[in-house]
């Protein structure tokens, strides 16, 4: 069985993404790992680099900083990305924030295997652990999606969608599978500093300057209101130094803080109850 990865990157050290950590994570399922780094200016490519391991193919990008639709230009990178990559069974395309545990290789490994001989199986799905403010904390709210899509056949039909969140063949929703494995998302835990300079960046692929100046924010402040869960687990091992550096910045939350609607409580229930959320957008379908 043939597996490859890879993942799109740009300023990856400026905005504090675990990418190194990442793309750690990803090389024990995959055979080469292809990171396609646009143009940085803060040591991103020469960090790559320096992992230093053999499965690792570095690609060189130039991203059109004009396509402000949409976040379109990281589904524009994406797509060059899978362009790229050599033919294959399977392909786990990974977000610079998103980090997988050593404790599910198995699971997703005996998932590739179970399914690759199965062509209505498109993709694999993945639970996603939204981490919030520090490293015990998860969001469990209803505007944390709670699964995505991070495997895909190697496939020229098959395409990112919209902002490279998910996936689509000729323009329809994948068809998969679950894939036992979880998804670390850590892109909201970074000094309030760094989430700054993260929302600038993020927002310049989606809105024009006169729009970031009236709407950029001259600091970040991690809110308390959302509904958080406690994170009793581990995290993967990759991120074992990452964890023991000391935080700059403070964040304690209490659950009485949080803020619902009727509605969203109502929903909130039945979901906690029964594990079924009600009106849930799905990327994806499920077969």
């Amino acid at each position: 069985m043939r597996v490859v990865g890879g993942m799109i990157l740009r300023n990856g050290i400026k905005l504090d993404y675990p990418f190194r950590e990442a793309i750690l994570s990803a090389l024990p399922l995959c055979e080469r790992f292809y990171v396609s780094v646009g143009q940085s200016e803060d040591g991103t490519r020469e960090a790559v680099l320096s992992l230093g391991s053999p499965k690792l193919v570095l690609l060189d990008s130039t991203w059109d900083l004009s396509l402000r639709k949409g976040g379109m230009l990281l589904a524009v990178e994406t797509n060059k990305l899978l362009d790229w990559l050599p033919p294959a069974d399977w392909v786990l395309i990974l977000q610079a924030d998103e980090v997988l545990h050593e404790a599910d290789y198995t699971a997703i490994e005996a998932a590739m295997v179970r399914w690759k001989e199965d062509p209505k199986v498109e993709g694999l799905v993945f639970d996603y652990l939204h981490f919030y403010g520090s490293y015990e904390w998860v969001g469990a709210s209803r505007r944390w999606y709670r699964r995505e899509v991070r495997i895909i056949r190697s496939d020229p039909t098959i395409r990112a969608y919209k902002d490279a969140q998910g996936f689509r063949r000729k323009g329809r929703k994948l068809q998969v599978k679950p894939s036992g494995g979880r998804i670390f998302h850590y892109g909201w835990v970074r000094p309030p500093e760094a989430q700054l300079r993260k929302f600038a960046e993020m927002e310049r692929l989606w809105h024009s300057d006169d729009w970031l100046a009236r709407h950029q924010p001259q600091r970040f402040v991690y809110h308390t209101t959302d509904v958080l869960k406690r994170y009793e687990g581990t995290h993967p091992q990759v991120m074992t130094e990452r964890l023991a550096v000391p935080r700059s910045w403070h964040f304690e939350y209490n659950p009485a803080e949080a803020k619902q609607t009727l509605r969203e409580r109502l929903l909130h229930w039945i979901e906690r109850r029964t594990g079924w959320r009600p009106w849930e957008f799905r990327n994806y379908r499920l077969i």
